[in-house]
């Protein structure tokens, strides 16, 4: 079994580098966001962004800081097929997941500009907001020395793979078909 996770700034592919591993390569998909969601509508907060970092650090620090990803990781064991897991926000979830598994790490980034028009045309829930709201948010995902919260900035530099998605999306596919064929190939 392979673990293929992603990590990435706000915006910048991470949904579409998924939807491409389900289809071509018959990978199943275990979503931070979706197990967040869960969490926060079971405590009846709001869907937004806020809510779900506030969610996520609580979780992390009440358990460890990988929790979130150990417990999807669990239940893709149980799978035991090849397994994408979005979105990695924690140098503590990176090396959990490599402790465990046949396992990489996935950066994915792109321009502000793009990705903040991206964001608004997949109209989420959290992605109501205006562009400095983006930029602030993606400030404070950035980097922490507190184990419990998002660092982005770590997790991207402990990537094997870094993709820059300012282009199409058949290049980015182009992209993902090397890597997995790299990492076949060793």
């Amino acid at each position: 079994m392979l673990i293929i996770g992603i990590t990435g700034t706000l915006g910048a592919g991470k949904g579409t580098i998924v939807e491409y591993l389900k289809k071509e390569r018959n990978f199943i998909h275990y979503s931070v966001r979706a197990y967040l969601l869960d969490v926060i509508r079971q405590r009846k907060l709001p869907e937004n962004r806020d809510s779900m970092v506030s969610v996520a650090n609580e979780l992390r620090k009440k358990n460890a800081p990988s929790f979130i990803i150990d417990e999807l990781f669990e239940i893709a064991k149980n799978n035991d097929q090849n397994a994408i897991i979005e979105s990695i926000r924690t140098p503590g979830e990176v090396d959990s997941l490599r402790q465990k598994s046949k396992f990489i790490l996935l950066a994915v980034d792109a321009d502000p500009k793009i990705r903040y028009e991206r964001i608004k045309l997949r109209n989420s829930e959290t992605d109501h907001i205006d562009y400095s709201t983006f930029i602030e948010n993606e400030k404070r995902e950035m980097t922490t020395d507190d184990p419990n919260k998002q660092n982005l900035r770590k997790c991207i530099d402990l990537a094997d793979f870094v993709i820059m998605n300012n282009g199409s999306i058949m290049e980015l596919h182009d992209q993902i078909d090397l890597i997995i064929s790299n990492f076949d190939n060793k």
